[in-house]
């Protein structure tokens, strides 16, 4: 482990952590989830800036991290895909689907290595939504498959990846919801 990620890792681990950050309907604890994005990461081709950013990729998003502290402490290039990877839209800005495009067009001009960190993302977070809130997971993927549609020139494998997920998900979601 490089010493970047190494610091990336506990900085991302103790922000999430003094906010008492757990996942939503396992209760894990919340670096569960920028770990699992890294591994993504690291099994396509890869930067060590693209492996901090992953372990950093909801920080500002989710704790009283700001970019500059990012840039101070990891460097220009990390902060920048971490603000590719940060949601623009805020609560005021409308309902979920008028925020949702703001943050697609956001995401639309991310840089390649961003968008393969958001290909991770999207795989983990599709994991098991559909068995835990069905509901919720046909709205949240049908979100993710219009998402994909931006995310072309992240990595290949990861993009076929995140999209067969997406589209199981969806599928077992209906199937659950059909049986109710």
């Amino acid at each position: 482990m490089s010493d970047l990620e190494l610091r990336a890792r506990e900085f991302a681990t103790q922000a999430h952590t003094e906010v008492n950050q757990r996942r939503k309907y396992t209760n894990a604890p919340y670096i569960v989830h920028p770990a699992a994005v890294v591994e993504l990461v690291r099994s396509v081709s890869h930067t060590q800036e693209m492996i901090a950013a992953a372990w950093l990729h909801d920080t500002v998003e989710d704790t009283g991290v700001n970019l500059i502290d990012i840039e101070r402490y990891f460097g220009y290039t990390v902060a920048n895909y971490v603000e590719m990877l940060t949601k623009v839209s805020r609560s005021t800005d409308g309902d979920r689907k008028a925020r949702f495009h703001l943050d697609l067009l956001h995401t639309a001009q991310a840089c390649p290595e961003a968008k393969t960190i958001k290909l991770a993302d999207i795989i983990d977070n599709s994991r098991n939504i559909a068995l835990f809130d069905p509901e919720f997971a046909v709205d949240y993927l049908g979100e993710k498959r219009s998402q994909l549609a931006v995310l072309v020139q992240g990595d290949r494998g990861l993009f076929q990846r995140a999209e067969e997920m997406v589209m199981r998900g969806m599928d077992e979601a209906r199937r659950r919801l059909n049986s109710l």
